[in-house]
Parts: C-alpha cells; sequence; structure tokens
C-alpha cells in the first residue's frame, strides 16, 4: 500500500512540474513575443547613408504569420508588399544610397520572386547602386530562380568556392497506378476534363499526353521569362542565356568567364568593395527596418481594404502559420472581410491578394458571391495573384474588377475533380472485414471501405458535371466571355500569366 501511495505521489509531482513548465513556457513565449512585438514596431533612424540589405534566408511571405512561435521561428522572413513598397520609398529617399542582397538560401516561389526583382530593376534605374551576393547558387535553394533576382543588381558575386545551378525548371510526380492496385487500394475518382491531373498520380503510371503537353507549356514560359529577365540585365543575348541554362550547372570560375557573374570573393570582400563604392560612414538597414523608419503619416486621401486569401481553400476561419504547415484561405475570414468592405463607406476599393491552388468548391463558392456582391454594389475589387491562383484560386477572383499577375503566376485550372479513394481490396488482402449497420440506404455511399455501386457512380458524375458547368459559367460571366471560349480555356489546363493574359 505504501508504495502505490509513494508511485501516486511520484505522478501527482510529476504532473505538477510538467504543468509548472508548461505555464512557465508559455509566459516565456507570450513575454518574448511583447518583446519581439515591440522591437518590430520600434522606428530607427535612417542613417544619411544608408545601404539596405534584403536577405532571403527565412524566405518570402505574403503576410506575417499569426502564431507567435511561427513568427519567431521566421523573425527575418521578407513580407512581400513591405519589401515591394521600402524599394519605391528607397528609390526617391536621398538618405538611401544603395541595395545590397545576400541570396542563394530560402524558398520562394517564382511569382514573388519576379515581382520582387521587377521592384529591385526599378531602384537600380533611379541610379543607386545595388550588388548581390552568394555563397553559392543552388545549395540552400533553387539556384535559377535566386540568381534570376540576382542577376537585376548591378554587380553580381559568388563565393569562390561556389556553383551556379542556373538549370531551369522541372515538375515531377509519383504515379502510383500499379502500387495502388498491387494492395489492393481502388482510386474511385473522376474529373473535368482531360488537363485537370490531380487524381493522374494515384490512376495512372505516367503523365498523360495532355498535360504533359500543358504542363511542358507552363515551364516553357517560365524559363522564356528567366532567359529574357537575365538576358536584357546582363547585357547577354537571349539564345546564349538560353545555351548557358541547357549545359548548366557550373563552377564559379565558369560563371565568371561566361559573364554570368562579375566577381569571386568572399563576403568580407564584397563588404569592402561596398564601402569602397558608397564610403566608410555607412548604416545598414533590413528593408523591414527601413519600412518601419520610412513610413509616414499624412492626410490619408483614400482608404483600401487589403484581403488576403492564402492558401488552400476551406471551409471556416483562414489559418496562416506556415512554421507548422497550417495555412489556408476561410471561406468564413475571407468572405466576412470583404462583406464587412462592401458595407463600409470609408472603404473605397478592396484589394484582394491571392495565392491559393484551389480546394473546396462550396468554400470558394462562398467568396465568390462575396467578390461578385462586391461588382454589384459598385465597390471596385481588385486582384492581385501571387505564385499561384488555380481552381478555386482562380475561381473566386472571376468577378473582380482587374485581375493582376505575374507574367510566372500559375492560374487557371477551371476544372474539377472528385471521388473517393475505396480501400475494400486492401482489407481482403489483410483480411480485415469491416461491417456495421446503417440508416439510410446510401449512408455509405462515401465510406472508403466501400466502392461505389452504380448509383453512386452516377450521382458522382452529375455532381461534378453541375460544379463544372457553374464554374464555366460565373468565369465567363465574370470576365466577359462566351461559352464556347471559357470551354476551350478550361478543361483544366493551367496558363502562366502572361498565357492567360
Amino acid at each position: 500500500m505504501r508504495l502505490i501511495l509513494f508511485l501516486l505521489k511520484c505522478l501527482v509531482g510529476l504532473f505538477a512540474t510538467v504543468g509548472f513548465l508548461i505555464a512557465v513556457g508559455l509566459l516565456s513565449v507570450a513575454f518574448l513575443w511583447e518583446e519581439f512585438g515591440e522591437l518590430r514596431v520600434k522606428r530607427v533612424e535612417v542613417p544619411q547613408n544608408t545601404v539596405l540589405t534584403l536577405e532571403l534566408g527565412s524566405g518570402i511571405v505574403e503576410s506575417l504569420p499569426e502564431s507567435p512561435l511561427a513568427r519567431a521561428s521566421r523573425p527575418d522572413a521578407v513580407v512581400l508588399r513591405e519589401a515591394l513598397e521600402s524599394l519605391e520609398r528607397a528609390a526617391a529617399d536621398p538618405r538611401v544610397k544603395g541595395l545590397i542582397l545576400r541570396l542563394g538560401r530560402g524558398n520562394a516561389g517564382l511569382a514573388n520572386m519576379q515581382e520582387l526583382r521587377a521592384a529591385v530593376t526599378e531602384f537600380r534605374h533611379s541610379g543607386k547602386f545595388t550588388a548581390a551576393f552568394a555563397e553559392s547558387f543552388g545549395e540552400g535553394g533553387d539556384g535559377t530562380k535566386h540568381y534570376y533576382l540576382a542577376s537585376a543588381a548591378e554587380e553580381v558575386w559568388l563565393q569562390p568556392s561556389g556553383d551556379l545551378d542556373l538549370t531551369g525548371f522541372l515538375i515531377e510526380s509519383p504515379f502510383l497506378g500499379d502500387a495502388l492496385e498491387r494492395i489492393g487500394v481502388e482510386p474511385q475518382l473522376a474529373q473535368r476534363e482531360e488537363y485537370k491531373g490531380a487524381m493522374n498520380t494515384l490512376t495512372d503510371n505516367a503523365l498523360p499526353a495532355p498535360q504533359r503537353q500543358n504542363l511542358q507549356r507552363l515551364v516553357d514560359a517560365w524559363l522564356q521569362q528567366v532567359v529574357a529577365g537575365i538576358a536584357e540585365s546582363r547585357g547577354l543575348a537571349e539564345a546564349a542565356v538560353h545555351q548557358g541554362i541547357d549545359q548548366g550547372p557550373y563552377l564559379g570560375a565558369q560563371a565568371l568567364v561566361m559573364q554570368l557573374i562579375d566577381h569571386l570573393g568572399y563576403w568580407d570582400q564584397f563588404s569592402d568593395a561596398v564601402h569602397d563604392r558608397i564610403g566608410a560612414d555607412i548604416g545598414y538597414l533590413s528593408l523591414a527596418e527601413y519600412h518601419d523608419a520610412s513610413t509616414e503619416d499624412g492626410v490619408i486621401e483614400a482608404t483600401f481594404a487589403l484581403v488576403h486569401g492564402l492558401g488552400p481553400v476551406v471551409l471556416g476561419d483562414s489559418e496562416n502559420d506556415p512554421v507548422f504547415g497550417r495555412v489556408s484561405m476561410g471561406a468564413d475570414t475571407v468572405a466576412e472581410a470583404i462583406a464587412d468592405a462592401i458595407d463600409n463607406p470609408e472603404i473605397e476599393a478592396i484589394l484582394f491578394r491571392i495565392d491559393s491552388p484551389g480546394g473546396s468548391y462550396v468554400a470558394s463558392d462562398t467568396i465568390w458571391r462575396e467578390v461578385q456582391r462586391a461588382r454589384e454594389a459598385g465597390k471596385p475589387l481588385i486582384v492581385s495573384f501571387g505564385n499561384v491562383a488555380a481552381s478555386g484560386g482562380y475561381f473566386v477572383a472571376a468577378p473582380a474588377a482587374k485581375i493582376v499577375a505575374q507574367p510566372t503566376t500559375v492560374t487557371g485550372s477551371i476544372g474539377v475533380v472528385g471521388g473517393k479513394i475505396a480501400l475494400a481490396g486492401l482489407w481482403r488482402e489483410l483480411s480485415v472485414n469491416w461491417d456495421g449497420v446503417k440508416a439510410g440506404a446510401n449512408a455509405d455511399v462515401w465510406s472508403p471501405h466501400r466502392t461505389f455501386d452504380d448509383a453512386g457512380w452516377t450521382r458522382l458524375q452529375v455532381s461534378l458535371d453541375r460544379t463544372y458547368e457553374d464554374f464555366r459559367a460565373k468565369v465567363g460571366a465574370g470576365r466577359g466571355l462566351d461559352a464556347a471560349t471559357v470551354r476551350g480555356l478550361a478543361k483544366g489546363q493551367v496558363w502562366s500569366g502572361s498565357d492567360a493574359l
């Protein structure tokens, strides 16, 4: 008995200790977050000889995460809108003498890189110094995208031991048709139409011909954009850049001979060169610090609402926690925000920023209704696409007054896919028998442990046809296109922003 009491006391003590540590941890996080938040908004002085810095080691985000832990884990992530605003202001700010970019590390979407690159190019055209440095283009990130951004700078430096992985773009997926069949898993899926590829990785063993053609056009468009940008910035012929990409990757010394970079050197040598160019008395500010320091208070001439739609479209509330993989465009959050902006007489227009691969059609339709209501109310709603605005991500934008994309934005995918993964064969292989009761003849229609019967499969087809027709009709009405034209552009095809235009 004493032993049991002793063990119980130990357990109680253990739980109390764990609870105490959790409480202390949460309080510490809250305290640190308060400190971090204060530091983030604390204004700094802009020195007379300011050089702005842009580092992409923590990647690019459309907006700061909601979670304090997520923010603390990516404190240096570049907020795209802030970076663009900072570069625009800095171009006309006599205190700012130049910009340095530290690249080669961090993940970012191609369209985000392109948007940032355009801003760097405009800054450079203001006559101010720009220089990019990377230990390596490729070892810590996508070499092609990072070099594409770096090439906008006046000078490009590469560490002598670094490489230039300028190789182009690849889209590939595993195709599991045979593997799933072997273990008794039956994907019972249907699509509208032949280019809609979400299901084929589960049903086929190779990329279907229509999708191969469509995706080839997409990566070719990406490559052409990158080739044109590099050629213009580096003063090279497009054919030479294209050939260079086909023959990459390169050692640093090879990249120097090909005039793809200007200098081989280490960070300290790069920094010395910047000092020699600008002067010894330099004050460095990140774009985020400069954004906070240069925010001007003045007369507000017009008020716009900015609404973000990021991640898969889902029913419910939006989430923005990229560290833990929870980023979503929640229909409740986005629709309510647009509705509030429509009904607020002080809001003159709505800016809707979308970066989404699509998702729930019902959730997308909920958001579509508010975008349509803004149109009916005569309140301008302008959509800006990020890296991707496909399927439901495109659908929600269809009634907008204007849609703006980057040339490399992935958009379109006007089509639908639906069904279920039937595991009945797998359970037979494992000698597992699912059994139970139901009330209602079709209560098990979506059960993964049963295959569709003929009636269930027919109902799925009717549902997909209705959804696809609704999708096409709303795109046609929103964009002012006739049914035949929309049908030709639909079929699940994805487009680069340049082709979409």
